[in-house]
């Protein structure tokens, strides 16, 4: 948002980034806000692609349906890789991760709309939800062997302990990495954006102002999956860890 002054512009880059209750009202402590609008449109578009796009499963696919087929295969495949074959049975739930993330971060770029990823309690939750899972699992999975992630067999074993404390620090960091790397890059890329269409109100630099808009946009659409891949893939390898923690 810019504002005419005497002085000249007054940039509001952040503005786009304030949590409204839509319809003026609370029900009891609880309010029905754009964040919890444009999250429920994710989820929404998560469930038409999977659903509708998988439905006819005719062997001449569709565009929907090869949509959908392509990013099965291209998680599967990635969790497979990464985690190995004991990690796909946990498949549906990155999977749903990366289609969340993705559309979440889709849905952004809509003119007007609103960026649920760019808020750090959105991206916490998620990265919580990763963080709990897989230190569940590993515990379920190994029992106190999972603590042999943390000690480092391949080390000369004078420095074995200094290296455990520096393992558990960074395994308890992973949450805030996670889900800061992934907030911090959508909040930038929307705000320099704001920024140029601010610009764009003074003729004698619009022109640039519009180029820089669409270059900055066309950025952003490879953010956007860029980001929800770093997020799976990220989520693959704590889940590999928990599977098999032994150095």
């Amino acid at each position: 948002m810019a504002e005419s002054t005497e002085t000249g512009f007054v940039f509001h880059p952040l503005d786009q980034f304030e949590v409204k209750n839509l319809f003026g009202q609370h029900v009891g402590t609880f309010s029905f806000t754009n964040a919890a609008l444009w999250i429920i449109l994710a989820v929404i578009c998560v469930w038409l692609l999977m659903v509708f796009g998988a439905r006819k499963r005719d062997l001449i696919p569709g565009r929907l349906q090869s949509v959908a087929e392509m990013t099965y295969g291209f998680i599967h495949k990635m969790v497979e890789d990464v985690a190995g074959h004991d990690g796909v049975k946990y498949f549906p739930l990155i999977m749903t991760l990366f289609l969340f993330v993705l559309f979440a971060n889709a849905l952004a770029l809509i003119p007007m709309s609103f960026s649920a990823t760019s808020h750090i309690a959105v991206t916490v939750v998620l990265a919580l939800i990763v963080f709990v899972f897989v230190t569940v699992l590993g515990f379920v999975k190994n029992g106190a062997g999972f603590l042999g992630l943390f000690w480092i067999k391949s080390a000369p074993l004078a420095i074995r302990p200094l290296l455990a404390v520096i393992e558990v620090i960074s395994y308890f960091v992973r949450p805030v990495s996670h889900s800061i790397r992934l907030a911090g890059n959508l909040l930038a890329g929307h705000a320099v954006i704001k920024v140029f269409a601010a610009f764009a109100a003074s003729l004698l630099i619009a022109p640039v102002s519009i180029i820089a808009i669409s270059g900055m946009y066309a950025f952003e659409v490879m953010v956007a999956v860029i980001q929800a891949y770093v997020f799976t893939i990220l989520t693959c390898v704590y889940l590999k860890d928990a599977l098999h923690p032994a150095h």
